[in-house]
């Protein structure tokens, strides 16, 4: 017996490797099981006590509605001895603490007696929304403040925060004349059903008789009877014939949706123009980054002409891939660039991404992120074991954000794994946003980290792919937003800013992830700990750079095609297909395909409205924070300081222009905006060459 035991003895190199991961690293990669309570109390969910049960959120309500009563009164009393932007932070965060955690609980929960209960907190404060949205005497107040001034003493904030509140109210048409405000909710309940069918439509698949289609590519689809279903691109297929095929079928211009997108387009631009906009864009774009859309097309005008000839160069490699692989000259179409983008990218990493996840256990990465937040912040990321009735699911994480001299910053709680019912999306949900109390103490963050990992194994931990390292990186930017961000008021905390500021913090979290230094840091494998070669992980980050000018040339058709149908130049007659036609022939260095319709199919055109170019613009400003501060050195204690105390700390407390001005010394205009993006392209490019020169 004791001989049979001997050999089993762990090695003692690898015994050694094992006791040193960090507890961090050794609780996110620990299988998470479901504990029984025999003896603690639930504390309800995010520790709330009336959340022990779905019947709490009936009490939630009950109790905002109470107090929205007693702020409204407060607001509009003569006598009233609070600054109002204070009175109407206190108002939002009352809503938003129910209205923030209901949705979230609504679309995570598993157990349906809680969405149902979370959904109807949902409907009921948006009915008391709605009735402040038309409360002339509290608009009143808050307007009068606004033109002339509190009767108690305001800070620059206060009245940056003031305006947007009045914006919101605006947004209702509640300072129109009473016809003029009904055109309003009509118009806005017509935008709403129309953007959700449209939505809905987007997604369904093409139904096709398999009489109407060649032989050859019918085995290419599933087949539903007499008919094949066409579901998507299949932009990865190695069959040219199945790319063309899918991008033509599932692309075909539809009438419904047609009808849908024109409607949507005419009443938003109605809506702007009863509001006093001149567009709906002007509409969207207020207290943005950019506030016109004047600015916007300078942006992509000025950007499209510096990306045109090196967008060029990699349609041209393309191209030759695309002939070599064909056997003979055969044009490249949009349908292509997809594959041969993959295709590259193998080749520069010479292996499959799996290859590279065992060096990406989510345990890992975790400690990557601890690591990096630390050197940049002085920050701790510590995982803290739940009460009972804490979460909604037994394998949730809670990570206390801990400063090394200011204490608790906030609370993280990571859902990363994926069950039924749970949205198929990687995102970040504020729970509760900080703000400065009565007392003077600080109401600290609460947020959650949504992602869709697999669930781990019994004989090792959740492996991620490189990318979806980056989604993780990406969505904990979000979160670190939240927890920087100490703002007087939760209105302006955090993420909620500007759309195209909100993402800066994200975008640049994504270079950190990219930057070999980085990973380096925290890319070992899961079972030996051996770091990650250095020629693998070269190749890793080279190959995340493949064809950036085309893909950005990508980006800017999107955001301009966005901006034409928001903007002044409108559909001008003509339908959504013939405004695409002209906008992708100034923009995209790929011709039309005849007959095809992708805005039909780009949904983003329902949530984004005139704020697509938002994606491009924060990747702009996070490339020159990237360039400016980090590039040199990733884990400057330094420079993270300036970062946090310059950008971060601020939310949206002050006007994102005038903020990213104030950081990068500079102004916000298209040409610094243009250059800051084209450096950095230019510079990937050289990469890719001297890694090219390697491989000859």
């Amino acid at each position: 017996m004791l001989r049979r035991t001997q050999t089993f003895r762990i090695p003692i190199r690898l015994q050694r490797m094992v006791t040193t991961w960090s507890p961090l690293t050794t609780a996110f990669n620990t299988r998470p099981e479901k504990r029984i309570n025999f003896t603690k109390n639930e504390v309800g969910l995010f520790g709330i006590p009336e959340l022990t049960s779905h019947e709490g959120f009936y009490v939630l309500k009950e109790k905002a509605m109470f107090k929205t009563d007693d702020l409204i009164e407060e607001a509009t009393s003569p006598n009233r001895r609070r600054k109002m932007v204070m009175i109407f932070d206190e108002l939002s965060d009352t809503l938003c603490k129910v209205a923030d955690l209901s949705e979230f609980i609504r679309l995570a929960h598993p157990a349906a007696n809680y969405c149902y209960a979370a959904e109807d907190a949902c409907i009921t404060i948006s009915g008391i929304v709605e009735k402040l949205n038309t409360h002339k005497k509290l608009f009143n107040s808050l307007k009068t403040v606004v033109d002339n001034g509190d009767k108690l003493e305001t800070t620059d904030v206060d009245k940056h925060v003031a305006r947007l509140f009045l914006f919101d109210f605006e947004q209702s048409g509640i300072h129109l004349e009473e016809k003029a405000r009904q055109r309003v909710v009509f118009l806005n309940d017509c935008i709403l059903q129309l953007g959700q069918r449209f939505m809905a439509g987007a997604v369904n698949p093409r139904q096709i008789s398999r009489n109407i289609l060649p032989a050859a590519i019918l085995p290419f689809f599933p087949s539903d009877g007499d008919h094949i279903l066409v579901s998507g691109l299949y932009a990865d297929s190695a069959n040219s014939k199945a790319r063309e095929s899918a991008y033509r079928l599932f692309l075909y211009p539809d009438k419904d949706q047609e009808r849908l997108l024109s409607e949507m387009l005419k009443c938003r631009h109605e809506l702007a123009t009863v509001c006093g906009f001149p567009t709906y864009a002007h509409r969207a774009l207020k207290a943005s980054t950019v506030e016109t859309p004047e600015m916007v097309d300078l942006f992509l005008d000025a950007l499209n002409e510096q990306l045109g000839p090196r967008a060029a160069k990699d349609f041209s490699i393309m191209q030759k891939m695309k002939t070599a692989e064909c056997g003979h000259d055969v044009p490249l179409a949009s349908w292509d660039t997809p594959y041969y983008t993959s295709c590259l990218k193998r080749k520069y990493l010479q292996a499959n991404t799996s290859e590279f996840s065992p060096y990406f256990s989510i345990g890992a990465c975790m400690e990557g992120l601890n690591l990096l937040m630390n050197g940049l912040f002085g920050i701790n990321l510590k995982n803290v074991e739940m009460e009972p009735g804490e979460s909604w699911c037994h394998d949730i994480y809670k990570l206390a954000v801990v400063h090394e001299t200011e204490g608790l910053l906030g609370y993280i709680y990571c859902d990363l794994f994926e069950r039924q019912g749970k949205p198929n999306q990687d995102c970040h949900f504020t729970i509760q946003g900080g703000k400065i109390l009565p007392d003077g103490s600080f109401q600290n963050p609460i947020v959650v980290v949504m992602l869709n990992l697999t669930q781990p194994r019994w004989s090792g931990p959740t492996l991620l792919a490189p990318s979806m390292v980056d989604n993780l990186f990406h969505e904990m930017g979000h979160a670190m937003h939240s927890m920087l961000a100490r703002t007087e008021y939760q209105h302006v905390t955090g993420t909620r800013c500007s759309t195209d500021f909100a993402e800066v913090p994200s975008v640049l979290m994504e270079y950190f992830a990219n930057d070999p230094r980085v990973i380096r840091s925290f890319a070992k494998h899961f079972q030996t700990q051996e770091p990650m070669p250095e020629e693998m992980l070269q190749r890793l980050c080279t190959s995340k750079h493949l064809f950036a000018s085309s893909e950005t040339q990508l980006q800017v058709f999107y955001s301009a095609l966005d901006q034409v149908y928001h903007g002044d130049h409108g559909l001008h007659g003509e339908n959504t297909t013939a405004t695409l036609r002209r906008v992708q022939e100034k923009y995209y260095g790929l011709p039309y395909v005849e007959n095809t319709a992708w805005q039909l199919r780009f949904s983003h055109l329902v949530g984004y409205g005139a704020k697509y170019y938002s994606y491009l613009i924060s990747r702009t400003i996070a490339s020159w924070i990237w360039q400016t501060y980090f590039e040199q050195d990733p884990f400057s204690r330094t420079q993270g300081e300036k970062y946090r105390r310059g950008c971060l700390a601020y939310g949206g407390g002050i006007p994102s222009r005038l903020l990213v001005s104030n950081f990068l010394g500079r102004e916000i205009n298209p040409t610094n905006l243009t250059s800051s993006l084209i450096n950095e392209i230019d510079a990937c490019n050289d990469r890719l060459k001297h890694m090219d020169d390697h491989f000859r």
